[in-house]
């Protein structure tokens, strides 16, 4: 399908406790205000959907208004499309964007694009600032790694709309393991990016291992360092609970030891990966790509198949955010997937990529 040139999209991302809205030109993102619900969900110590819902409820529409006014757009009428993500997600949370983005295309008579979320986090790489800067030419197939909060997956990109799903966490995802290991210490919400800062200022002391490693599949687990983590803190017959009250420097060790171990975990399966689907370039997405070391062990395995790794042209890409969708929106768009029924358009908290 042809679509015009400077096609206008706003999209809405409100999957987890991120409210988000953006406006893309083609692949250029013009505004992409994120509203951080973070200090509602740090005394539980992780998100609570009925929270995340009702602060979307308040925080969407001013998300909506502050874009259109950093993209400089006066009338609502003169958008193109609309995008939401409609999975996978908090089921209540994607409730609030999808119900506004159905409102918003039914009133404006616009067409509605339906994203799926980890889809946004693999073409975000692909997204240009308001610049024209960022991007680059994909070069297919391209093997995606996608670390975040909820998901851990190996994707394979044989052309725009055309993946399969090669390998993913069968219990914790990664950004879930940083969390969970952040609470053992008493580090606080969110915990990877604790863990980052205070991983860089550590030596990878103790001993952890490195879940699935010899397995023969792509799938990830992070439950059994979770646990080893537990026990090395605060074993059954005491021990280093002990120590860190009385020594600040074990919080740097032991974060760069979990650090290590987790990157290990991702880079010998990006490493199978490689050598099963033989990729032309690689993309790395999602917030946990944030990590240092991450990033450098991956461009470390890349750089021995001679591959280049390719990320967003801003931190804030990777994480949750609706810029990513609205890039992705317009590559659906190119390919006439609008949503046929708006009306019933309904989340899909479990949506996945096509197994290989």
């Amino acid at each position: 399908m042809i679509i015009k040139k400077n096609y206008t999209i706003l999209a809405i991302d409100t999957s987890c406790d991120e409210t988000s809205v953006a406006i893309t030109r083609d692949d250029r993102v013009l505004a992409n205000i994120v509203a951080s619900q973070v200090v509602w969900h740090q005394e539980y110590g992780g998100v609570v959907p009925n929270i995340a819902k009702r602060m979307h409820q308040q925080l969407i529409e001013p998300a909506i208004k502050q874009a259109l006014q950093q993209a400089r757009i006066k009338n609502r009428k003169t958008i193109d499309a609309f995008a939401v993500t409609v999975g996978p997600g908090l089921a209540p949370a994607l409730e609030v964007g999808i119900t506004k983005a159905k409102k918003l295309a039914l009133k404006l008579k616009k067409p509605l694009i339906a994203v799926n979320h980890m889809e946004g986090h693999l073409l975000a790489s692909l997204a240009k600032n308001s610049r024209g800067n960022g991007g680059f030419k994909p070069r297919f197939p391209i093997l995606g790694l996608l670390v975040s909060g909820g998901h851990t997956q190996l994707v394979l990109m044989k052309d725009f709309g055309d993946y399969r799903l090669l390998g993913e966490t069968l219990d914790d995802a990664a950004g879930e393991a940083f969390d969970k290991v952040a609470k053992m210490l008493d580090l606080g919400y969110p915990g990877g990016p604790i863990i980052s800062e205070l991983a860089k200022k550590g030596q990878p002391k103790y001993d952890l291992p490195i879940p699935m490693m010899r397995s023969p599949g792509l799938d990830f687990s992070f439950s059994g360092l979770k646990t080893a983590c537990l026990y090395k803190i605060n074993p059954p017959a005491g021990g280093l609970k002990n120590k860190i009250k009385k020594n600040p420097q074990f919080y740097c060790d032991f974060a760069a030891s979990f650090e290590a171990a987790a990157s290990l975990a991702l880079t010998v399966k990006l490493k199978r990966a490689i050598k099963q689907v033989q990729p032309k370039q690689i993309v790395l997405g999602g917030g946990v790509i944030n990590n240092l070391c991450i990033r450098r062990e991956t461009r470390r395995v890349a750089r021995q198949f001679g591959l280049k790794v390719f990320l967003p042209y801003s931190n804030k890409f990777l994480t949750d955010n609706a810029g990513m969708i609205g890039v992705c929106a317009w590559h659906q768009a190119k390919r006439g997937d609008f949503v046929k029924d708006i009306v019933n358009l309904d989340r899909l908290p479990g949506l996945n990529f096509t197994a290989a």
